[in-house]
């Protein structure tokens, strides 16, 4: 995660910070998602970024052992992050969307024109493409703010309950 701030921080794309670091985009992309590096891809990366290499082993170190993001970001950049990355995920999905329904499409025109049944895998797809997108624009919030609080409180109240009731 820490790589990731650093990159946004200076306006790399991963493909630029990739390629100057001397790494592959999916390394890359493995290491901001939290995925163990080698020494020496943290000292390229550590040059590239210009920060020190314990910087990101110790980051490094912290995102693997709690497997969450890092405690320094202030919770507003964490929501931001996690915004930009949602809003990226339904664009990828919108792209997915139409380069497969134009294949279908295709193949449709070829195959049978007369019955166009590529239109019932648009409209299908369609629908969750347009909840998918509904979701991540907040137009429509099933689940609320503090829903995902109080179902981790449930939850866990739950679990307590059983097992003060089974020990």
């Amino acid at each position: 995660m820490i790589v990731r701030k650093l990159r946004i921080e200076r306006g790399l794309s991963q493909e630029q910070l990739a390629s100057m670091a001397g790494i592959s985009v999916r390394t890359l992309q493995r290491i901001e998602r939290g995925a163990n590096a080698s020494s020496e891809t943290l000292k390229c990366l550590a040059a590239v970024l210009e920060t020190d290499f314990s910087a990101l082993r110790n980051g490094q170190d912290m995102t693997s052992a709690t497997d969450a993001s890092l405690p320094d970001l202030p919770d507003d950049e964490q929501k931001a992050m996690e915004y930009v990355r949602d809003i990226r995920s339904f664009y990828t999905h919108a792209i997915q969307y139409a380069v497969t329904i134009a294949g279908l499409a295709v193949i449709n025109l070829f195959t049978s024109p007369g019955y166009l049944w590529f239109l019932w895998a648009a409209f299908g797809w369609g629908v969750g493409l347009a909840v998918h997108g509904l979701s991540v624009f907040e137009v429509v919030n099933l689940f609320g703010d503090g829903w995902e609080k109080r179902q981790v409180a449930k939850r866990l109240a739950r679990s307590r309950r059983d097992r003060v009731g089974g020990s």
